[in-house]
């Protein structure tokens, strides 16, 4: 009985912290990186993970022609830059933001309408022995209708 008890306990403390995580990234995409849609409308949704040195995440995001967007991506401070890449659906590179400083931003518009994947990947700080930093990576976009 007390096996069980502490099996539930561990679940339902380890479930808490995640959905704890999950809600600082959410207020993280809210605070940081918000702002960086400057006056394009942001589209309603917040997607925001836990990511560490040298991880990578994707998604994948149907955008629509005569519409300007904006794509803001965000790494927490104790992050080293984050590097992202936009493909098409025959994963030719449409932009990378190593080809901009790592700039943090990127405003596109589509002559058609297209799903389009964008593929996040933290850097690395280099630091040999040293823990690897950990912290909120969020995607945010914004659209304008011309």
């Amino acid at each position: 009985m007390n096996i069980l008890k502490s099996i539930t306990v561990t679940g339902f403390l380890i479930l808490a912290i995640g959905i704890n995580l999950s809600g600082q990234c959410k207020t993280f995409a809210r605070n940081t990186c918000l702002p960086a849609l400057g006056d394009y409308t942001h589209d309603g949704n917040y997607h925001a993970t836990v990511l560490m040195e040298g991880e990578e995440a994707e998604l994948y995001k149907t955008f629509y022609s005569d519409m300007e967007y904006r794509l803001a991506i965000c790494g927490d401070e104790a992050l080293p830059p984050v590097e992202f890449t936009v493909l098409d659906a025959n994963r030719n590179i449409v932009y990378s933001n190593k080809d901009s400083g790592m700039s943090g931003v990127w405003d596109f518009k589509l002559e058609s309408s297209q799903q389009l994947k964008i593929a996040i990947r933290v850097g690395t700080s280099g630091s040999a022995g040293s823990t690897p930093a950990k912290g909120c990576v969020s995607i945010m976009f914004g659209f304008r209708v011309k």
